[in-house]
């Protein structure tokens, strides 16, 4: 099988080229960003229409959900108009496209985990952005999947673990949110979870007859908050750093973020047989290379 991947040094991209490396049978072509850079839609949808790969993932997209807020016309060429775009090209080669969303397309409201099919209404450009791709992939007429997830974390890159490993070995308190609840994920698990949809697409492999296409949810369980996650990893990491909890309002930030991020994975289980992931093996896994990293400077 052969897969052309968008994005390349991101944290689920990093771990997709990982786990190819070691899978008998699967070529994988990543692009950077200098070589397919989503802010040109046309061109990156040229890149798959003159390719020969068998599945399409977009692993890139726009992140920066505070800077979003100002910029929101970028956000949304990269995060809306060229996963659209991306997803016609592949219809129109009749190959699958698989693309990776989040849980910022809802408003967090509630304490129940947001089906697939659950109404979205993102608080922000970020998810205006994100929830916009969601539309161009799902109505560009060919086979896809769209993958949301959470709270992504891994040794690459920024993200909540490697703050807290930062901010903890300089100070002994930290004050952490805790009235956020989500499903933290490790990218190596995402990245499982992509190859073995791509895998099925591929094949054209169902479980009980059931149609592949359409959007899925997937995040690492048990869900916790903010705070509690933050114990978690000094907890496993060594540092004393004591967390204290507040609440969203003790931490205005630029754009808002959902207050419920829990995600119904149920679907994902009945048609490619993919349960949630535990997070916490991926926690340590992901603790031991930061740790090593450090103690080798």
């Amino acid at each position: 099988m052969k897969v052309l991947i968008f994005g390349k040094t991101g944290q689920v991209a990093i771990e997709l080229q990982r786990r190819a490396a070691q899978t008998a049978g699967l070529t994988l072509t990543a692009l950077s960003r200098e070589e397919a850079d989503l802010s040109d839609p046309a061109a990156c949808a040229a890149i798959i229409k003159g390719c020969d790969a068998d599945v399409v993932i977009n692993a890139a997209a726009y992140t920066a959900v505070d800077r979003a807020e100002q910029e929101e016309a970028l956000a949304t060429r990269i995060n809306g108009e060229a996963p659209g775009a991306m997803a016609r090209a592949a219809a129109a080669r009749l190959i699958p496209f698989l693309h990776i969303s989040t849980d910022y397309v809802f408003d967090g409201a509630g304490d129940l985990p947001f089906a697939p099919d659950a109404a979205t209404a993102p608080l922000g450009a970020y998810g205006r952005s994100k929830l916009a791709g969601e539309i161009g992939v799902s109505a560009a007429g060919g086979a896809y999947a769209i993958l949301r997830t959470s709270w992504v974390f891994s040794a690459h890159g920024s993200n909540f673990v490697k703050t807290m490993l930062r901010l903890g070995a300089e100070r002994e308190q930290l004050s952490v949110v805790a009235d956020q609840t989500g499903g933290p994920t490790a990218a190596a698990d995402i990245a499982a979870a992509l190859l073995r949809m791509a895998d099925a697409f591929h094949s054209g492999q169902a479980r009980a007859g059931r149609p592949l296409s359409g959007t899925y949810h997937f995040a690492g369980t048990p869900d916790i908050s903010w705070a509690g996650f933050a114990r978690e990893i000094f907890a496993h990491s060594g540092l004393s750093t004591e967390v204290t909890d507040i609440v969203t309002s003790d931490y205005p930030t630029p754009a808002r973020r959902p207050q419920n991020s829990r995600l119904d994975c149920m679907s994902l289980a009945q048609v490619f047989g993919i349960e949630r992931p535990d997070w916490r093996p991926g926690l340590r896994d992901v603790l031991r290379d930061v740790l090593q990293e450090l103690r080798g400077r």
